[in-house]
């Protein structure tokens, strides 16, 4: 990759759930160019997928986003985000519970944090519940390890990827 093409990306980092289910959502999304599973938020240095499971760590599963913003917008991926997973539910998506679970936008810049105030407010229309989604300034952050990268794709016969993630992407009307 060139540095020109490097410099006309933007990062967004969310966490909604499962990063599997997440990585799956977005990496469909034109304007994409890649989506990355891994951890944001806690207070450990290079944590294991182990070590944020015990839900001692305090980084949530999160995915980040490189995207064009010149074919998709951040705002845009903010909408993506609100229908892909329950925002209501504190620390918590379907059967996952913990608060790696929990709903998070870490935003990069103040652009991006004004995006997801201004985006919460107006989704909270399209919910019965209160928004639980925490907006926080981005911290480290640390990818998964490799078996977690692309999960859905190279797994999708898998009994997690057939119950969870399939039936969320035909939902989308992504698959």
């Amino acid at each position: 990759m060139t540095e020109k093409e490097e410099v006309s990306h933007s990062v967004a980092t969310f966490g909604a759930g499962c990063f599997w289910c997440v990585e799956a959502v977005f990496e469909q999304l034109e304007g994409v160019h890649d989506v990355e599973s891994g951890y944001m938020g806690g207070d450990v240095d290079d944590p294991s997928y182990r070590e944020v499971c015990s839900g001692t760590t305090g980084h949530a599963e999160v995915t980040r986003i490189r995207f064009d913003p010149e074919v998709i917008r951040f705002e845009t991926l903010l909408e993506w985000f609100w229908r892909s997973h329950d925002p209501t539910t504190l620390n918590r998506q379907g059967a996952d519970t913990g608060t790696q679970y929990r709903s998070a936008i870490f935003y990069h810049d103040e652009a991006q944090k004004a995006a997801a105030i201004a985006s919460k407010a107006g989704a909270q229309a399209d919910f019965a519940e209160p928004i639980v989604t925490e907006i926080t300034a981005a911290s480290t952050y640390y990818p998964a390890e490799s078996y977690h990268q692309n999960y859905y794709r190279q797994n999708a016969s898998a009994p997690y990827c057939q119950m969870v993630i399939r039936p969320k992407l035909r939902k989308l009307n992504l698959e």
